[in-house]
């Protein structure tokens, strides 16, 4: 085998989070919930979902359950009425929130929080004033992640292309495996346009997702 045949090949292992389910406090929890459900889960918590998606089923209707990943979005059946996410921290949470009009639980281990209006309110508020500094901005730097599943070089050479002509803005890609918002400060840039796993833009207040530019007609999905 060619040594450049072997450079391809990449092994993927599964992750998954041991941990015992506390049925008297899910059961508690499962008092909160509305009757009808959408579970979802990370992919390091599935074990532990499936758990939980067998035990809320004896006093709720579970309509979806399926993993979810940062870069992905959701679409809920017509009679959901919240949505509960087995994982860890805010990081999906919020995102699905942002993009939901349903309650959004967060069941982190043992763990029940909901997310609050407030924090999607600051949330929306946040990528609002991502979006004006975009209008405002002159220099663009468009991030593209080098990894499998978030590689769009194609389409951030397009984007670059169509801002320089309809926004007549100046353009530059930034292509990174690990993409590190502490390095943005070394470079004369006013706005960064995400092409990777939308929840980059928790990361920092001057970046926006690309897809969030489809009012001014420039997305390239």
């Amino acid at each position: 085998m060619k040594k450049s045949e072997m450079a391809k090949k990449t092994i993927f292992v599964p992750a998954r989070r041991k941990i015992d389910l506390d049925k008297t406090s899910l059961a508690e929890i499962s008092k909160e919930l509305p009757k009808n459900l959408a579970v979802v889960y990370s992919i390091q918590y599935e074990p532990l979902a499936k758990k939980v998606k067998e035990f809320l089923s004896g006093s709720h209707k579970v309509l979806l359950f399926r993993q979810v990943l940062g870069c992905s979005s959701l679409k809920l059946p017509p009679r959901v009425e919240a949505v509960l996410l087995v994982g860890s921290g805010k990081f999906h949470a919020l995102g699905l929130a942002s993009s939901l009009n349903v309650p959004i639980y967060l069941l982190w281990e043992n763990n029940f929080l909901k997310i609050s209006e407030e924090e999607i309110k600051k949330f929306r508020a946040r990528k609002k004033a991502a979006y004006m500094n975009y209008l405002a901005s002159s220099k663009i730097g468009i991030l593209v992640s080098l990894k499998r599943g978030q590689q769009r070089l194609k389409q951030a050479f397009e984007l670059k292309k169509k801002i320089e002509k309809k926004e007549k803005k100046r353009a530059y890609l930034f292509l990174a495996d690990n993409i590190n918002v502490s390095e943005f400060e070394n470079f004369k840039i006013d706005c960064w346009i995400n092409t990777a796993c939308p929840r980059l833009d928790m990361d920092h207040p001057k970046i926006i997702n690309a897809s969030e530019l489809n009012g001014l007609n420039i997305y390239v999905g």
